[in-house]
């Protein structure tokens, strides 16, 4: 479950979460796997409220 807030632009309290299935990757690996990046996004304006990376990990060894 979403925490509690206002979206900034609409003042909306409703959010979800949703994914392009776009991988971000590190700069210097061109074909390593990535991770997909996860958008909290508020439902009445469409709103980006963050972004996130769902496996940050993948990145520690870079």
């Amino acid at each position: 479950m979403l925490k509690e807030t206002i979206c900034q632009n609409c003042g909306g309290s409703e959010f979800a979460e949703g994914t392009d299935f776009s991988s971000v990757r590190p700069l210097d690996k061109k074909f390593s796997m990535g991770s997909i990046k996860i958008y909290s996004f508020c439902l009445d304006c469409g709103e980006v409220r963050s972004i996130r990376i769902e496996n940050p990990s993948k990145f520690k060894d870079c």
